[in-house]
C-alpha cells in the first residue's frame, strides 16, 4: 500500500518557523519526483517547491523563494520542508506529492498537514 505521511503542522507566529516532513513507503522513493503543494482555505492547489529523484536540483515558486527550503533523504525515504518568515498568508493544509518525472501529473498524495500562521 502506497502511503504519503506528512507531520510537523500546527500553530506558530508570524515570522516564526515550522519543518514539516513526509515520509513515504509502499514504491520506490527514490525514483519519483517529489512536492510539496498547499491549499488555502477555499482556495485552489498552489505548487510550492519539486526535488528531483535524486536530490540534485530544486525548484521553487516565486512566493516561497529563500523562506522555504525542500529536501530529501532517499535513505529513509523522507522529504522535509522548513518554513521559515511564515506569513500569515502561509496557513494552508502543506502535501506532499510523488510524480514520475517534474511537471508529470501526481501519481500519490497523502494526506496534508494544517500549517496556522497568526498572532
Amino acid at each position: 500500500e502506497v502511503q504519503l505521511v506528512e507531520s510537523g503542522g500546527g500553530l506558530v507566529q508570524p515570522g516564526g518557523s515550522l519543518r514539516l516532513s513526509c515520509v513515504a513507503s509502499g514504491f520506490t522513493f527514490s525514483d519519483y519526483a517529489m512536492s510539496w503543494v498547499r491549499q488555502a482555505r477555499g482556495k485552489g492547489l498552489e505548487w510550492l517547491s519539486t526535488v528531483n529523484s535524486g536530490g540534485t536540483g530544486t525548484y521553487y515558486a516565486d512566493s516561497v523563494k529563500g523562506r522555504f527550503t525542500f529536501s530529501r533523504d532517499n535513505a529513509k525515504n523522507t522529504l522535509y520542508l522548513q518554513l521559515n518568515s511564515l506569513k500569515t498568508e502561509d496557513t494552508a493544509i502543506y502535501y506532499c506529492a510523488a510524480s514520475l518525472w517534474i511537471g508529470s501529473e501526481y501519481n500519490y498524495w497523502g494526506q496534508g498537514t494544517q500549517v496556522t500562521v497568526s498572532s
